[in-house]
């Protein structure tokens, strides 16, 4: 199964107050595996970046000023994450200003049932603990030592790692039969190999084979298992 791992950094808190989304960081994951493939981009808000908000994440004023509009890039986007279900932390968050994006010049919003929340999924699994992205790490012992601040990309990459842990680690399950070909996976109405198909393996003996091996039998003096060979 395809999915995408993604998260936003913003000018602030709501879209419906004015804030706008500056950057988003998506991870492709096919069966809870990632492939390497990623989507990153950093948005023009068309405003001005709050000091509170700056100090979070990074993004100042003058540098987003220097990048594309979130117009100029959403094909790319849309492209990107087809229609997967999108795994995000907190993720009516993220939804809201993505889809506050998508509205803004005017494409259809994602359907909220696509949405995974991994801040519901560890409530569920460790519930009174504590949920934060940086708590999660610590508990499933991911590697965050390079997230200084909140950036979109990094954050993505350590939920990819955090969701994992929560559903299930690399066995998620004991089921010897897969529901689809692990082999393939369906991207926009295609169907898409990930690995080249293995050719069958023979399992019979050949005719000529089998005269080999009763030559080489005859050859034999006294074989063990006569002695057990029931008489004929």
């Amino acid at each position: 199964m395809r999915e995408i791992v993604f998260d936003t950094e913003t000018t602030g808190l709501n879209p419906a107050t004015g804030d706008r989304m500056v950057e988003i960081g998506c991870i492709e994951m096919i069966n809870r595996v990632e492939t390497g493939r990623h989507f990153h981009a950093y948005f023009n808000p068309e405003r001005s970046m709050p000091s509170e908000a700056e100090a979070v994440h990074g993004l100042s004023t003058i540098f987003l000023s220097a990048q594309p509009l979130f117009a100029e890039k959403v094909e790319e986007l849309l492209d990107f994450i087809a229609d997967a279900p999108l795994v995000a932390h907190n993720a009516t968050f993220d939804f809201g200003f993505l889809n506050y994006e998508l509205q803004l010049c005017g494409r259809p919003v994602v359907c909220m049932s696509r949405m995974v929340d991994t801040l519901v999924l560890a409530r569920t699994r460790h519930p009174g603990a504590k949920h934060s992205l940086d708590a999660l790490c610590t508990r499933f012992g991911v590697d965050r030592s390079l997230r200084v601040k909140h950036g979109a990309l990094l954050d993505a990459q350590l939920l990819a790692q955090v969701y994992v842990e929560l559903t299930g680690g690399r066995q998620i399950g004991l089921g010897l039969v897969a529901d689809t070909d692990p082999g393939e996976v369906r991207v926009s109405g295609r169907t898409v190999s990930v690995r080249e198909p293995r050719v069958p393996r023979p399992h019979f003996a050949s005719a000529e084979e089998l005269e080999r091996h009763r030559a080489f039998i005859a050859r034999l003096t006294s074989p063990l298992w006569e002695r057990f060979a029931p008489a004929v």
